[in-house]
């Protein structure tokens, strides 16, 4: 079968990233041919097609060309290339307008995959109301005709309902345990940073405002004043300039920032982390929390969006409250 997989970002950087990654690769191990087709596309192979259609490098006007994407009539007509294809599975809008005119002109099957929108930290309050209203009002037209709908959790899957009227099905994002588990061998991280004795703290993601790293930061205080011998790990990519300076001055000295990290040497950081942190203010499914616990390691974090879903080892803490974040973290480091 011909499979197209379309998804604004094809990078390394992103848990729906890798999930579409996972699923192409999945799809191409079976023998049909796979064709990615993402706005922006990092991530290359052997094994399927790559297809970037580009667009802004600015965060914000990425934003506002996302949610009228349907203005550009040379990309939106891109649709006219799926043509004999079988199945079209988009992942998020704006993607989702060239499956749909695909499937209307081609009937084609169309499944749609759910993680959910979030414009947290990245617009004021008024602008935010404003962009849902519209991004829900467009995606909506673009999910009429679906075949079927997926979302990577039960709290997506109900927002998806009460926004949309579209019932989904939960298919939870798949970790691979051959990789992330209890096994994987430690000290790499720990003999690279020199953190032989300490007790270390790991964040995995994106350096973004609704990941709510600056508040990470302030429980970090908290922390190193009962266990001088914290370090905290951020390994991510920073995807918004000023708001990583921003951290930059407020971190201290025992924090470190990594960048980016290749995907194969994620478990290595889990392994060697004492704890996983998270204090995300919005999550659809949060894959590196999922990664860490199947690493053995136990989770702090806010209970927000899918997190009581996923958090099986750990705790949650009410959104927002970094005394009570850092206590936590502070509580089962000491045991």
């Amino acid at each position: 079968m011909k499979i197209a997989i379309l998804t604004p970002t094809f990078n390394y950087h992103s848990g729906m990233d890798r999930v579409a990654q996972q699923q192409a690769e999945d799809y191409a191990k079976k023998g049909n041919k796979v064709t990615i087709i993402a706005l922006e596309a990092k991530i290359k192979s052997n094994k399927y097609k790559v297809i970037e259609l580009g667009m802004p490098k600015n965060h914000f006007f990425q934003i506002i060309y996302r949610l009228f994407f349907f203005l550009d009539s040379k990309k939106l007509n891109y649709y006219k290339k799926l043509k004999g294809t079988d199945i079209v599975i988009s992942h998020l809008y704006p993607m989702t307008w060239l499956a749909y005119k695909a499937k209307k002109e081609f009937k084609l099957k169309y499944i749609y995959f759910d993680h959910g929108i979030n414009t947290t930290g990245l617009l004021n309050n008024s602008v935010h109301e404003v962009y849902m209203k519209l991004f829900l009002f467009f995606n909506n037209i673009t999910l009429k005709n679906i075949d079927e709908a997926f979302s990577v959790s039960k709290y997506l899957s109900n927002q998806l309902w009460k926004e949309s009227g579209i019932k989904s099905k939960v298919v939870y994002n798949k970790i691979d345990k051959k990789r992330f588990n209890r096994k994987v061998k430690r000290n790499k991280v720990r003999k690279k940073y020199n953190l032989k004795n300490n007790k270390i703290l790991l964040y995995v993601g994106r350096i973004a405002p609704h990941k709510g790293i600056h508040l990470l930061l302030k429980s970090f205080n908290i922390i190193k004043k009962q266990i001088p011998n914290a370090k905290l790990i951020i390994v991510g990519k920073p995807t918004f300039n000023n708001y990583f300076r921003k951290l930059k001055k407020i971190a201290n000295k025992d924090v470190i920032f990594t960048g980016f990290v290749a995907d194969e040497k994620l478990p290595d950081y889990y392994a060697d982390c004492n704890i996983y942190v998270t204090s995300s203010l919005w999550e659809g499914f949060n894959l590196p929390a999922a990664e860490a616990q199947a690493c053995g390691k136990k989770v702090v974090a806010f209970n927000i969006g899918s997190h009581s879903e996923i958090i099986k080892n750990g705790k949650l803490v009410q959104k927002g409250d970094t005394s009570k974040f850092a206590q936590e973290i502070i509580k089962i480091l000491g045991k």
